[in-house]
Order: C-alpha cells, then structure tokens, then sequence
C-alpha cells in the first residue's frame, strides 16, 4: 500500500499482548492472526488474498500483476509455493530463537491457554511446547527454506532480474519479502551464500523508498530481543 500511494490508516497491535486475540479483532479477522486490511467496512484477510485484493481495486496505481492471463498464472504458482514452503518454514527457527524465552516464562497452564486463543497457530504452538522445537523440525524446516532459496534462485535466473518477474516488481517479490528480510534478520542469510542474486535482490528491495516505511523502526526481531542480536554480531566477528 505504500508502494502504490494509497492513504490509509494503520493499526499496529502488540501481539504479545495478545490485541489480535481481543472480540474487536477476532470480528475482523476470525484467525487471530495479522494483516487484515478493512476496506469500504468489509474486512479482507490473508497477507496473499490482500496483495490480489489491492491490484484488483488499484490496477493503475504502480501495479504488480501483469495483464497477460499466462503471466498472471505464472506469478499466482510462484505465489503459491512461497506460501507452502518458505512461508511457513521461517516460523519454526522464529519462534524458536526469539519467541521461546517469552513462552518457557510462562507456566504450563499458561501456556496451554495461550494454544487455545489461537485459532490458527494451535496445533503449531502445542507442536512447539515450551521446550522448543526438535532438532528434526528445526532440520526440515532449514531444508523447506532451503528449497525456498534455491527456487527463488532459479526465478531470477530465468528472468534475467532484477526482480523475480524480470525488470518490475511483481507481488512475488512483496509475497516473498517477510522471509526474506527474517531469515537475514534472524542470522539464516547463510543459505543463500551460493546464490548471490538473492543477496543482490534484498539489497536492492531494502533501497526502494517504500521499504524504510514498510519496516519502521522496532519492527525486526533483532531489535526487539537482544539476544539475537548478540548472536548476530557474534556471527559476523566469526566470519571476520
């Protein structure tokens, strides 16, 4: 919405404190989770539904889908993947480096309360307990974000870049940014070592002017738990 230069009105929520999981949220958005965008009182949830939404009702405002229904096929498959495999994989090393300190402070009561407010994130949550989750999870869920890479790799490649559709952003790019940018943040940027035009695609996305408003200060997990960005500097004084 920045990107295309509409006027709205944001609404953070502090999730910790559990503000998607108030009546007045859950009426918006049943789920329990973030975004939703409420457009003309009717509420559209879902980070991909959202993006299709936008160009659906601002087609002309810096779009990013093209018009060719083969083009488009092509863009909702590569949104489509990002959404089962990378999407979902970044969640289980987020919680586990940054989320587990808050729940393993809680007691078990807590905590299993906690699993039954979330609609959406309980079986994953419970999965999770407050040990954290299994070395073998951890591990398949780096492969998933490797795939994940190595995909985005390949898209780059075939189009010839900058961007993952060729020379404009397309919502591929915005769908697969949020991991992007949390895999640098939380110390993962390792596994694109071997692709340098990933490393070159998120410099350029964090040059854009959108992007610095997108990712106001405060909202990178380095910066609301020190411990990670401990570990970050410890990382980079190895590499050094």
């Amino acid at each position: 919405m920045h990107a295309k230069g509409v006027a709205f009105e944001e609404r953070k929520l502090d999730l910790f404190s559990g503000d998607q999981l108030t009546p007045e949220y859950l009426a918006i958005n049943p789920n329990g989770v973030v975004p939703a965008l409420v457009h003309g009182g009717v509420p559209i949830i879902d980070s991909a539904v959202i993006l299709e939404y936008l160009e659906d009702i601002l087609p002309d405002a810096t779009p990013f889908r093209p018009k060719d229904p083969v083009e488009v096929a092509g863009l909702r498959a590569k949104m489509r993947f990002i959404d089962e495999v990378p999407t979902p994989a970044i969640r289980v090393p987020s919680y586990n480096l940054a989320f587990l300190p808050h729940f393993q402070a809680m007691s078990e009561a807590e905590f299993r309360e906690l699993c039954e407010s979330k609609p959406l994130r309980r079986e994953f949550l419970m999965k999770m307990g407050r040990t954290g989750f299994s070395e073998a999870e951890m591990n398949g869920a780096m492969s998933r974000l490797s795939r994940g890479i190595d995909r985005m790799a390949s898209w780059l490649e075939e189009s010839g870049g900058p961007w993952i559709a060729g020379e404009a952003m397309s919502l591929a790019d915005l769908a697969i940014m949020p991991v992007i940018v949390r895999m640098d943040d939380i110390n993962l940027n390792g596994l694109w070592e071997s692709h340098p035009r990933i490393g070159e695609w998120l410099r350029r996305i964090r040059a854009t002017r959108h992007f610095g408003t997108t990712y106001y200060p405060g909202s990178l997990l380095t910066e609301k738990y020190p411990h990670l960005e401990s570990l970050r500097k410890a990382r980079k004084q190895s590499e050094a």
